[in-house]
């Protein structure tokens, strides 16, 4: 059965405006009990037929894989074998970030034996109420689509299913085929048809027609209209499609996460990131914007502000989106197409249309003036340890137009939506559907592998880095050269913010040896008792051409020399970590307790009162 697998799994491929590619490009897999006999020898017998990639962690292995299709605009993926037990459940983290990201990845755990001739076998999880349940039942929710394989033959429905969800734009995200270990290794005859060559036809799904006028005529009587571009103007390879509309009408854009490089940075319509991590520049204009096209965003509360950014109280949205799920959200026209497509459509409605000269003009002041904020923030020249956000000018200026900063959690996120100068749709990889901590280098490790030829960039924080850094062992036995920014502000920098905005003084965020019952707080300057983490030394010991650097200059230096070596290099430097970018008249809502002692809590709580009755049901 694996071996049949395998075969089918290197015979498929997709094709979108007429251009082929072979889909499944690899396999990332730790081999147990679960799997060796299996999936593992399949691989063995047959490595003309798919790669074979030595993971050092199951999750980090999902999150290269998602790395990697997004970097191919989920047009080619990796898949994913594990054991059973902890090697699967492992990859369950993976799973969700995949799902919530809309990125196809194809997860093969090994499971317990479906004949069950010994149980409870190594591993396996016994629920007293039902005989069938493995830890594998866990994929289920995070799962786009799911099975599990009882019997060799049943792989052939199965395989289908799992192409046909990986291939879809809407339903995309991380498929699960849970393989019994034992089914694995039985023999079937498989019939030709299945393993022969198929070829998986994406097709760019146009608007409804009326839905289309609708969308049209409200645009048309808008006196102040707004693009949000997401993910999907990137996935769909629909920046060009963009900035002709852009260009033809003036209206201006703000980008999200997923959406920031739809437009280049210095494009006069780009008011850059809107919403929570947003640019001055953007949330103005979203305050006031009486009609949001939203572009292929399936509009989290980081985009809105928690639904306080579009302020307007006649406010209307349309929402392009090729799932209709995405489509529907605040009460919007909705136009259920793909986004290169889409766009072009109402292009065509609104050929003549242009917004008002004083707003255009006012939308490429804004532009200008965001520009020169950002110049500012680069180079701040703080003292004595560095501000991150001239950490994140250093690296633009080494980065060249089409080389890639990848990152995920922590405060780096909202500080390079905000200041990354993007000048290539595929120059910004930031992951912040799940924000999930660990994925910043095996992220970049699937990055690396979809684009040898870019220079890719890990911007990781400490905390992160110390959840998930096994991947640089896979960067330097597969000879894939990655430049790691390591940032260290001793602790988790993100929270500790957001702990002081909340009244409770960066309780827990600290990286400090326990003193007085005390683990630090940020009222308790004690640098003396800093844990003495050496993160280079770390770095070097798994194989990385590790420095430490203190000035920026230091640093400039640092990422010109790792451009010129070929192999992964870890360059670490230390920051401030009360010196933050500021929020730019942005919201989040992160509940404060509404009964506390603290009068730190008490004053927060108060300011969240205030501002939560700005939140409103786009309706």
């Amino acid at each position: 059965m694996a071996q049949a697998l395998v075969r089918f799994l290197s015979a498929q491929y997709v094709e979108r405006d007429g251009i082929e590619h072979r889909f499944v490009n690899g396999c990332f897999g730790i081999f147990g009990h679960g799997n060796v006999a299996g999936v593992g020898e399949a691989l063995y017998e047959r490595p003309d037929l798919m790669t074979y990639y030595q993971g050092r962690n199951e999750q980090a292995m999902v999150h290269a894989a998602v790395g990697y299709a997004r970097m191919k605009n989920r047009l080619g993926i990796l898949a994913c074998t594990s054991s059973i037990g902890p090697g699967a459940t492992n990859m369950i983290t993976g799973a969700a970030l995949a799902t919530i990201n809309r990125i196809p990845v194809l997860l093969l755990p090994g499971d317990v034996f479906a004949s069950r001739p010994a149980d409870p076998v190594l591993q396996q999880l016994e629920v007293p109420w039902r005989g069938d349940v493995s830890v594998n039942d866990c994929f289920q929710p995070v799962s786009r689509y799911w099975d599990r394989i009882t019997r060799p033959e049943q792989v052939i429905p199965a395989a289908l299913e799992a192409m046909r969800v990986l291939t879809h734009p809407a339903e995309t995200g991380a498929v699960t085929l849970s393989l019994p270990q034992d089914v694995q290794a039985e023999a079937f005859d498989y019939p030709d048809a299945f393993l022969h060559k198929r070829v998986w036809h994406i097709a760019r799904m146009s608007p409804d027609v009326s839905a289309l006028d609708r969308a049209a005529a409200l645009i048309r009587g808008a006196r102040r209209p707004m693009v949000v571009a997401g993910g999907g103007v990137i996935y769909a390879e629909a920046t060009e499609a963009l900035r002709r509309l852009v260009d033809a009408t003036g209206i201006p854009v703000g980008e999200t996460q997923a959406g920031k490089g739809s437009l280049p940075y210095d494009d006069p319509s780009n008011l850059g990131a809107v919403g929570a991590t947003g640019t001055l520049a953007a949330n103005r204009v979203a305050r006031e914007a009486d009609v949001v096209l939203g572009i292929g965003t399936r509009w989290t509360d980081f985009t809105t502000a928690s639904h306080t950014i579009f302020a307007n109280p006649d406010v209307a949205f349309i929402n392009l989106n090729v799932l209709d799920f995405d489509a529907a959200k605040n009460g919007a026209v909705a136009l259920v197409a793909d986004a290169r497509a889409g766009i072009e459509a109402l292009a065509g409605r609104l050929k003549g249309y242009q917004v008002d000269a004083a707003y255009r003009e006012q939308a490429a002041r804004l532009n200008q003036e965001w520009n020169k904020e950002v110049g500012r923030l680069y180079g701040l020249a703080h003292q004595p340890l560095p501000a991150q956000s001239e950490v994140i000018g250093a690296v633009n200026d080494a980065a060249g137009p089409r080389d890639v900063v990848v990152c995920a959690a922590g405060s780096m996120p909202g500080d390079l939506h905000k200041l990354w100068r993007s000048r290539d749709p595929k120059q910004y990889h930031v992951e912040y559907g799940y924000s999930c901590m660990g994925y910043e280098i095996a992220g970049a490790l699937g990055v690396k592998m979809a684009a040898l030829d870019r220079e890719v960039f890990s911007l990781v924080g400490d905390g992160s880095y110390l959840m998930l850094n096994s991947e640089i062992v896979t960067a330097l036995q597969e000879g894939i050269k990655l430049i790691i920014v390591l940032v260290d502000n001793h602790g988790f920098n993100s929270i500790g913010g957001l702990s002081r905005s909340l009244g409770t003084d960066g309780f827990g965020t600290q990286y400090r040896f326990r003193k007085n019952g005390s683990i630090g707080l940020d009222s308790e300057k004690a640098p003396a008792a800093v844990l003495p983490i050496d993160l280079a030394a770390n770095a070097a010991s798994l194989g990385a051409v590790a420095v430490r650097v203190k000035t920026i200059e230091e640093l400039r230096s640092a990422l010109n020399d790792a451009k010129r070596t070929d192999r992964i290099s870890v360059i670490c430097i230390e920051v401030d970590r009360y010196e933050a970018v500021p929020t730019y008249e942005s919201w989040w809502d992160v509940p404060v307790s509404e009964v506390a002692s603290v009068d730190a809590v008490k004053a927060a709580r108060e300011s969240y009162e205030a501002s939560k009755k700005k939140e409103r049901q786009y309706l």
